[in-house]
């Protein structure tokens, strides 16, 4: 589903309150944010000249946030369509062995938005109270983080890959080995996702989007050229695939190591930090688990379907993604600006930008429907010539069809409620979710034999459910706590 709708909640670190605020403080008026507008809160004494310029929260300021946000987030799911068209004409068996390996390795990307919407919060709003030095110091923090973690995810897929795939796959042996040997493969580039994506984090905060864009747009490059050569030309087969992501995701972490360099500053641990980091985090580590449970339990249930369905599966879901993290991209400026109206002290500005992000989401996630629709009968062609693969796709694509548009509003309204901090809630939302309904929902599909339309509606009713929580949320002032600290 998506990646990424995580932040701390607002009150679950008083650690935290010697932050400033979460952007530059304004001078200018702020008339252009949808219903409402009211000047923004400016603090001279805070601004330093590593401070950006005061803006107003204009469309344009959104689009000057979410359009280079946007490549990032799309740039990975472009790669994997690709990745999954490439190793889809080696056969049924590769592509489902792809569709498991893939979808644990998921895991990963989820605890790196995790990291990603954590550091972005603590960067701002230390970059907004003028101190560029300890914004940056919050990303040196983050990316330990990175490789404590991303190494020890690494060591544990040697171990676990066997017997997980083997759960996951079911009654077939050859998925499972398949699959088990991708996942070993790929894990050895978790920490250069990881490091990425902390470095997404703390160069956001800095109101730096184009740097992340960059690199992330160099890494996919090196990916793009090396899974075809490395799976037909070179013979390599599906491992062929895993060598290349391993290549491309060194390669980001790399980079967003080198900015850190460059920036001079102290890439000495601090415990401290990374204390209160660990804390930031505890929220979204919960609701990105329930978000995973939710992706593998129906990826286990469609292998339990057919080799057939688990691939049409895949080709569904992952388009889903793709939509998802681009519709995402409305979502990161939505946290930037919302976090940093509030930490400036306007609630009015921040319940302004949710209004006007809602809407975009709404005509985003319309648009992306009408453009999955109208390849429904090219789309699945492009992916796998498995004409049994084909036959399955069209029993999801009338479902992910429809559920673009309610995606668009939750995704938007998700970007709002993380800027304001409102984790908690969005943790305790997505529980609800996901063990009220998508669980449930999924597992009854297996027991009554509905196949993937079981499988695809119990993604519906979890989208459903968030999406009347959201709005209902919105329509209160509780989530909009001008001045608290994150």
């Amino acid at each position: 589903m998506r990646a990424s709708h995580e932040r701390q909640d607002h009150v679950s670190s008083g650690a935290d309150a010697e932050q400033g605020s979460l952007a530059p403080p304004a001078a200018d008026p702020v008339a252009a944010v949808g219903p409402v507008g009211a000047a923004a809160v400016t603090r001279p004494a805070l601004v330093t000249p590593a401070a950006a310029a005061p803006e107003a929260v204009t469309l344009r300021r959104i689009v000057s946030l979410a359009v280079p946000s946007l490549v990032v987030l799309a740039a990975e799911p472009i790669y994997v369509l690709v990745d999954v068209a490439v190793v889809g004409h080696l056969g049924q068996i590769e592509l489902a062995a792809l569709a498991l390996g893939g979808g644990v390795l998921s895991i990963t990307s989820w605890l790196g938005n995790v990291l990603a919407y954590g550091t972005t919060g603590r960067a701002a709003r230390r970059y907004g109270a003028g101190d560029r030095a300890e914004a940056v110091g919050e990303g040196v923090q983050a990316s330990w983080l990175a490789v404590i973690v991303g190494v020890a995810m690494a060591v544990l897929a040697q171990l676990v890959a066997e017997p997980a795939t083997r759960l996951l796959a079911g009654e077939d042996p050859l998925v499972a080995a398949q699959a088990a040997q991708w996942w070993r493969i790929a894990a050895l580039g978790i920490p250069g996702i990881l490091l990425a994506m902390a470095g997404n984090g703390w160069l956001r905060g800095v109101q730096d989007a184009r740097t992340p864009m960059r690199y992330v747009l160099a890494a996919n490059l090196l990916s793009l050229v090396l899974c075809p050569i490395l799976v037909y030309p070179a013979g390599l087969g599906l491992a062929g695939s895993a060598i290349a992501n391993v290549a491309a995701q060194l390669l980001g972490g790399a980079l967003f190591v080198r900015a850190l360099v460059r920036e001079r500053a102290s890439l000495a641990p601090r415990p401290a930090v990374l204390r209160r980091q660990l804390v930031v985090n505890g929220h979204l580590l919960v609701r990105g688990a329930a978000f995973q449970a939710c992706f593998l339990s129906a990826a286990a249930v469609a292998s339990r379907v057919g080799t057939a369905a688990l691939g049409a599966h895949q080709i569904a879901l992952q388009l889903w993604f793709f939509c998802a993290l681009a519709l995402d991209a409305v979502a990161v400026a939505a946290q930037s600006l919302v976090g940093a109206a509030l930490g400036a002290g306007d609630a009015t500005v921040a319940r302004g930008v949710a209004t006007r992000v809602g809407r975009i989401g709404l005509v985003c996630g319309i648009g992306f429907a009408v453009l999955i629709a109208a390849g429904t009968p090219v789309v699945p062609a492009l992916f796998t010539p498995d004409r049994a693969v084909h036959a399955q796709a069209l029993v999801v694509w009338p479902w992910l069809v429809g559920l673009l548009p309610l995606g668009g509003i939750a995704f938007a309204l998700d970007g709002v409620l993380i800027g304001a901090g409102d984790v908690r809630f969005l943790r305790n939302l997505t529980l609800v979710a996901a063990l009220g309904f998508f669980l449930p929902l999924t597992w009854l599909a297996h027991v009554a034999g509905w196949g993937l339309t079981g499988v695809w509606a119990a993604l519906a009713a979890f989208m459903l459910v968030r999406l009347v929580g959201l709005l209902l949320r919105m329509r209160g002032t509780g989530w909009a706590v001008a001045g608290s600290p994150l």
